[in-house]
C-alpha cells in the first residue's frame, strides 16, 4: 500500500475510534488532543515504511516516508533497514528465504507495535513536553508527507521540516502541563499496528505472527489470497479505498464536531 493511503488510514480510524468513545462512552477530547491524536496516529501508520531506505548521501530512493526530512529521515531509514535485515538473519529458519533487504520484516511485527507504542509512553512520561514535542515534529512530518504527498514533494523536506517543526512548536505550547500523555504513545502504536493491516490486504502481505515458527519459518507471510488482494498503486487503492477513508474521515470528523457547535447555538436535535 502507497504512502497516503497509510496514512489516510490511519487518521480515519483514530477520527473514528474517537468518534466512538464520545459516542458510547463519554470521552470528550479538547480539538487539539484531537488534531494532535489524528495527526500522530497518521505519521505513525507511516513508520514502519522507515524500513525501505535508500541512498543517503544522494538524497534519493527509499520510502517515499524515508525522504521526509531529507537526508537525516534517508539516514534513519538505513539504520532501520539494516536492523530489521540483521534481526530477520538472526532469527531465520531453514525455509525462510535469503534476503537484500530488510523492507517489511522487523518493523511489520505486532512486537515492533508494542515496542514503539511503549516506548513512546515512556518517554513523555520521563521527559514531559520536551519529548513530546520531538515525538510530535517526527510524527507531524510524517503525516504531512503522506497526507498532502503532492504539496509536499513541491514544498520539499525542508519546508516539511519548517512546518512540522511550527506545529509541534503550537502544540507545545498550548498542551497542558502533566507528564502523562499516554494518548501519543497509544496513537503511535495504532498507527503503527494500522499499517501493518493495510500491508496485510496487499499481494506481499506481512510478518504479522512473527516470532511464531511455522513450517519451518518464522518470517512467514500473511496476506490475503492474490486472486482478491489489493494491488499497490491500483485504481482499487487510489480510488476506492482513499474515497471510502476520507468519507469515514470526514463523517467521524462531523460527528465529533456537530455536538459542540448546535450546543454553542442553542439548536437542539
Amino acid at each position: 500500500m502507497m504512502g497516503p493511503s497509510h496514512a489516510l488510514s490511519g487518521a480515519a480510524v483514530w477520527l473514528t475510534g474517537s468518534w466512538a468513545l464520545d459516542y458510547f462512552a463519554d470521552y470528550h477530547q479538547s480539538p487539539l488532543a484531537l488534531a494532535v491524536g489524528t495527526a500522530v496516529c497518521a505519521g505513525g501508520a507511516l513508520f514502519p515504511d522507515l524500513d525501505l531506505s535508500g541512498k543517503v548521501t544522494r538524497n534519493q530512493g527509499g520510502a517515499t516516508v524515508a525522504r521526509t526530512f531529507g537526508v537525516f529521515s534517508l539516514f534513519v531509514a538505513e539504520v532501520m533497514e539494516k536492523i530489521s535485515l540483521g534481526v530477520y538473519y538472526a532469527t531465520k529458519l531453514s525455509r525462510d528465504p535469503r534476503r537484500n533487504n530488510g523492507h517489511r520484516t522487523l518493523t511489520h511485527t505486532i512486537p515492533f507495535t508494542v515496542l514503539v507504542g511503549w516506548g513512546t509512553t515512556t518517554l513523555c512520561t520521563a521527559y514531559g513536553k520536551w519529548a513530546v514535542v520531538s515525538i510530535l515534529f517526527f510524527m507531524i512530518g510524517l503525516a504531512l508527507r503522506g497526507l498532502f504527498d503532492k504539496w509536499a514533494e513541491r514544498a520539499g523536506w525542508v519546508i516539511v521540516t519548517l512546518v512540522s517543526a511550527a506545529a509541534a512548536w503550537f502544540t507545545f505550547a498550548n498542551l497542558p502541563g502533566d507528564r502523562g500523555y499516554p494518548m501519543i504513545g497509544l496513537a503511535v502504536g495504532v498507527g503503527c499496528f494500522v499499517h501493518i493491516l493495510g500491508d496485510m490486504i496487499t499481494k506481499a502481505g506481512v510478518p504479522i505472527l512473527w516470532p511464531i515458527p511455522i513450517k519451518r519459518r518464522m518470517w512467514t507471510m500473511i496476506g490475503l489470497p492474490n486472486s482478491i488482494a489489493l494491488r499497490t498503486g491500483s485504481k482499487a487503492e487510489v480510488v476506492v479505498l482513499r474515497t471510502a477513508l476520507t468519507v469515514l474521515s470526514v463523517l467521524a470528523a462531523v460527528g465529533l464536531v456537530a455536538p459542540s457547535v448546535l450546543q454553542r447555538f442553542n439548536i437542539e436535535v
